[in-house]
């Protein structure tokens, strides 16, 4: 078991101003409907670096149902074509949405293709209207995560340590 602080974060408004611009060419967002290997090919691509495990923990049935569900939607981000972030939303069409799992492959980090990923991709949340969207990051996700979130609109609701399988 480890330890881990765990930063919870709400957005009560969606984003405003005009959207991003793409900060790289052929840089695009768009929501898709990932089949489990693809997804858990992304999933750990992007997640493996910061130790995510949640989905790899699933069964598969279980994962296949949560992917064809109406409620969860993933948004990729594509360069030239390949797949190189992903941002994760589940309970779209609820009250409260939860932004699950966001993040960028190490070799395209750096590019501000994390912001454009993440407005891009809450701005189709809160077309549905909710009246929030939450998530929480902690302290094995990129150093960076918590500014991304905190420009992107969301602010800290509440901090704890909590324990984790290891």
């Amino acid at each position: 078991m480890v330890d881990l602080l765990v930063t919870y974060m709400e957005m009560l408004a969606p984003p405003s101003g005009d959207a991003l611009a793409p900060p790289l060419a052929g840089a695009m967002v768009t929501r898709e409907r990932l089949d489990l290997s693809d997804y858990v090919e992304l999933y750990r691509a992007v997640g493996g670096p910061v130790q995510w495990d949640q989905r790899l923990r699933m069964p598969e049935a279980e994962l296949a149902t949560l992917l064809a569900s109406e409620a969860t939607h993933i948004h990729v981000l594509r360069v030239d074509g390949a797949a190189v972030g992903l941002c994760e939303f589940n309970d779209i069409g609820q009250p409260a949405v939860e932004l699950v799992h966001f993040g960028l492959v190490p070799a395209v980090q750096g590019n501000r293709l994390g912001p454009f990923l993440l407005e891009r991709s809450l701005r189709a949340a809160w077309a549905y209207r909710p009246e929030r969207v939450w998530l929480h990051t902690d302290t094995y996700d990129h150093p960076a995560a918590q500014s991304v979130y905190e420009r992107a609109g969301f602010r800290a609701y509440a901090r704890r340590m909590e324990t984790f399988p290891d």
